[in-house]
């Protein structure tokens, strides 16, 4: 053991003497900054100042739990100067969960002490050692996990951070190791494994976090893949002040999102509405049966099933390329398809929509990037899809779509959103549907003028795309009904709904007053004539959300939705303020017995 060392640590606990820096995670969809991760070191005039050397000389001596504890205690400290929108990473051996002195270090009141919320703090579980009990550092680390703090699995696919940590921990957070970032643009090994990771959190409603981003071409392939946030030293080096992104790289990936092509906020068809309802073939089919259906037909690829569940796919061209090996016919020809099938075809849900599955099939290998695709419902084969059907139909659907946008916001019109409706009339999934109407803004328009009015409904329109986009990237959509009414519908658990429209209003409320003159903001209030031509005075303008929850096929016509959802939003806007009302159909059988207002 080396005594300088060792007498260097003492002096750096007993001193408390840690510098704490902090490293911006961006969203790669806006640029925003969404959290910082706290970083320990020595002093900077110390031989331990490098965290490999303080950390390893740490465990040599015992040590390592003072010096975690003091690393902790100095980051929620010095964090007390974050924004409170801001999220904080910290760094958490897993071994110490089940630990009393650990449960002590971070209660509500400890938090309170330094003005922070559990709902801000990010446990970064770390590699450090494996979970050999899994069941009891669940147990301990639900505790934590009802209490409002958050879980990030830290390296993902190195040393001990392995897919049964994410399996049993399902964490809100999964951060890629850096060495599957670096040179991703030119790996497409690597690409496919992320594009792995960013289809579960899709699924599963976690965020992935690309560590370790150092160049352009590896954050533009990143936000190609769908990855929602990144840390690295191309976005910020990590500084011991909160820092924010630098505008040309903000702009960067704005404009990498725009090229993007994200279609999702105008897609109101499924892939089902395409579907060709092509023959089958059973495991047992020889290649022989498969490859004379293929001569006596115009299909060019047919699904291998059992019991009507889609097992693989065999494209002509394939079948054909094999046979036509030296020995292919002599091997292959009478013996089962399912020897030579596709196993992992691309397999899509009914209801998955068009834009998201054309996203994926064109981000195949580009060998089998013109192969069928596999369209199931309640997971049994329904048909499939054709890459020339699938490219024909995005075509024309951009087309018929740019006509029935909204002139003012670029949002989705009238036509678009009762088709929406529509589907999700048939669909017997989960949906949560806005209705979001400003309060007071004729008078807001009669004060300050159509030009300024119409500031503030391109205000409205943008901050709500940013905030469901950003928690539901996939499956959502936003349209503009006409004058300040938006409608908003996407897929996530009720809990997360609740905190989007939460902060929809928060940041409302923050923005809007920048749309006033300083003398209304100063009085909280315009001064304008009513209806009848008499002076009276207004609140200022706020944001009322009347909201539903729950399987919409219980209605039978998209006016039975329209009257319902009028009902709820004039509850909402019963407050004078900004507020929000949720209505869940699958509890209240239609009564409002469900219903939260803020």
């Amino acid at each position: 053991m080396n005594l300088k060392y060792k007498y260097e640590l003492e002096k750096i606990l007993d001193n408390e003497s840690i510098d704490t820096v902090f490293q911006p995670i961006v969203s790669l969809e806006n640029g925003s900054v969404i959290g910082y991760e706290a970083l320990s070191r020595g002093p900077e005039d110390s031989p331990l100042h490098l965290p490999e050397d303080l950390f390893s000389t740490a465990e040599e001596c015992d040590r390592i739990w003072e010096l975690e504890l003091l690393c902790r205690v100095k980051a929620i400290e010095r964090a007390k100067m974050i924004d409170k929108d801001k999220l904080l990473f910290i760094n958490v051996d897993p071994k110490i969960f089940k630990d009393e002195r650990f449960r002590k270090g971070f209660t509500k009141e400890f938090l309170k002490k330094h003005n922070m919320s559990p709902n801000l703090i990010i446990f970064e579980i770390t590699e450090k050692t494996a979970i050999e009990d899994y069941h009891s550092f669940k147990i301990a680390l639900n505790n934590y996990v009802n209490q409002g703090y958050k879980i990030a699995i830290d390296d993902m696919g190195t040393g001990y951070s392995g897919l049964r940590t994410l399996m049993e921990t399902k964490p809100h957070y999964i951060k890629i190791d850096i060495s599957f970032i670096s040179g991703i643009d030119k790996d497409e090994f690597k690409q496919e494994l992320v594009k792995n990771f960013v289809s579960l959190a899709h699924f599963t409603n976690m965020k992935i976090i690309a560590e370790g981003i150092e160049n352009e071409k590896e954050l533009l392939k990143l936000i190609n893949l769908g990855v929602s946030a990144g840390q690295g030293y191309l976005l910020q080096r990590p500084y011991k002040k909160f820092l924010d992104i630098s505008e040309d790289i903000k702009k960067k990936i704005i404009k990498y999102n725009n090229i993007r092509q994200n279609q999702l906020k105008s897609e109101t068809s499924y892939i089902g509405n395409i579907v060709q309802k092509n023959p089958t073939f059973p495991l047992t089919a020889s290649n022989k049966q498969v490859k004379k259906f293929f001569e006596f037909s115009s299909v060019t690829g047919v699904c291998i099933v059992k019991d009507n569940y889609p097992e693989g796919l065999i494209m002509q061209h394939n079948l054909d390329y094999i046979l036509a090996t030296q020995y292919g016919n002599s091997v292959f020809l009478k013996r089962p398809v399912s020897l030579i099938m596709d196993s992992s075809p691309l397999i899509v849900d009914y209801y998955n929509t068009i834009s998201n599955v054309s996203k994926i099939a064109m981000s195949r290998d580009s060998k089998r990037i013109y192969d069928y695709v596999i369209v199931t419902k309640k997971n049994k084969y329904c048909g499939i899809v054709t890459i020339k059907n699938l490219l024909e139909y995005t075509v024309k659907f951009e087309k018929n779509n740019a006509k029935n946008l909204n002139p003012l916001t670029g949002l989705p019109g009238n036509k678009i959103i009762n088709k929406t409706l529509n589907n999700i009339l048939n669909c017997d999934s989960n949906f949560f549907l806005i209705y979001a109407d400003l309060n007071n803004f004729k008078v807001y328009n009669d004060t300050y003028g159509f030009e300024n009015g119409d500031k503030v409904l391109k205000f409205t329109a943008k901050l709500i795309q940013e905030q469901i986009k950003y928690n539901c990237p996939y499956n959502s959509f936003i349209g503009h009904i006409g004058g300040d009414d938006f409608v908003c519908i996407f897929q996530i658990k009720i809990e997360k709904c609740y905190e989007i429209c939460r902060e929809i209003i928060f940041q409302f409320d923050l923005n809007v007053i920048d749309f006033f003159n300083e003398k209304d903001k100063s009085n909280g209030y315009i001064e304008s004539l009513d209806r009848k031509g008499n002076k009276d005075i207004f609140p200022l303008t706020s944001i009322a959300l009347g909201c539903m929850y729950g399987k919409f096929n219980k209605f039978k016509e998209i006016d039975d939705i329209g009257i319902c959802m009028s009902k709820i939003k004039k509850k909402a806007k019963e407050n004078k303020n900004s507020a929000y009302v949720v209505f869940n159909i699958n509890d209240s059988n239609f009564d409002f017995i469900d219903i939260e207002n803020q």
